[in-house]
């Protein structure tokens, strides 16, 4: 075998289209505002002047997209946040999938008996309430004491 080269992206050399690309990025955060001049002028020639992707990453790393608000990145990160409090736990979906998985397996093995019998038949899969609504209700606690902490 032989060997493998891993190239880093931000190690790779940029062109001038990248170059222009950055402070066209620089020139939106002028124009929003988010840069004074001066440092809009230290970066400008930094990004004419840089050799690599990182160089230039660098430059607009504290930036946001241009034409993107500061209410609109804060809203972005509250949404993000919000949808992490919601997200169930590894633990509890696992637990979730198999007691889905069960009801399952019992309505169908249910609705055969029934189906092949004549008689009246004991619904037993009525008993796989129980661990659902306990299953329910350590969910509900559970994301409960999850957004107090948030």
């Amino acid at each position: 075998m032989g060997k493998e080269i891993r190239v880093d992206i931000e190690t790779l050399r940029a062109a001038d289209s990248d170059r222009q690309k950055v402070a066209d990025q620089l020139r939106a955060a002028l124009d929003e505002g988010r840069l004074s001049l001066h440092e809009y002028d230290e970066r400008v020639r930094d990004a004419y002047g840089a050799k690599t992707y990182k160089e230039l990453l660098v430059l607009v790393a504290d930036l946001p997209r241009p034409g993107l608000s500061a209410s609109e990145v804060a809203a972005r990160q509250l949404a993000e946040r919000r949808r992490e409090a919601r997200r169930l736990p590894p633990a509890l979906i696992v637990l979730w999938t198999i007691w889905a998985t069960l009801a399952v397996v019992n309505l169908v093995v249910f609705a055969l008996v029934v189906a092949s019998t004549d008689g009246t038949i004991y619904p037993w899969p009525a008993w796989l309430l129980v661990p659902g609504a306990a299953l329910g209700a350590v969910t509900v606690g559970v994301q409960a004491i999850r957004n107090q902490k948030h």
